[in-house]
């Protein structure tokens, strides 16, 4: 079985000894993205909705560059560094998928990367 290594500018490069995502056979391991601006590397939004909205486009991205979308996501774990935001952040997070949500875990961290409110992994089919 191969692995492939996903890379794209249209999601930010990695910020330590990682990469942004592996396919190992008919699946994508994506590494968490939080919300930070492809272009500039800055951290986009102050609120969990815009950050939220920042990751997913982010995580979108990187699905594309695998040749697959977020209906076929199978499995998300989602990093948040205040449960408080567990609402608003679900409404966000609601609006990446159209078919039916993926298995998901959530739970609050004591610290993200860049003291960001959120991070988002997946693991998505490859059709």
């Amino acid at each position: 079985m191969s692995i492939q290594t996903i890379a794209t500018t249209q999601a930010p490069g990695a910020i330590g000894p990682y990469v942004q995502g592996k396919i190992v056979g008919d699946f994508l391991f994506a590494s968490g993205q939080i919300p930070l601006d492809p272009k500039t590397g800055e951290i986009v939004g102050t609120t969990i909705t815009e950050q939220t909205d920042q990751v997913l486009k982010n995580v979108g991205a990187i699905l594309a560059a695998a040749g697959t979308d977020f209906d076929h996501v199978v499995k998300t774990t989602c990093f948040l560094s205040d449960m408080a935001n567990f609402v608003p952040f679900n409404e966000a997070y609601a609006q990446a998928f159209e078919a039916e949500f993926p298995a998901r875990s959530a739970v609050e961290v004591a610290r993200l990367p860049k003291d960001v409110l959120v991070e988002v992994e997946v693991i998505a089919y490859l059709a």
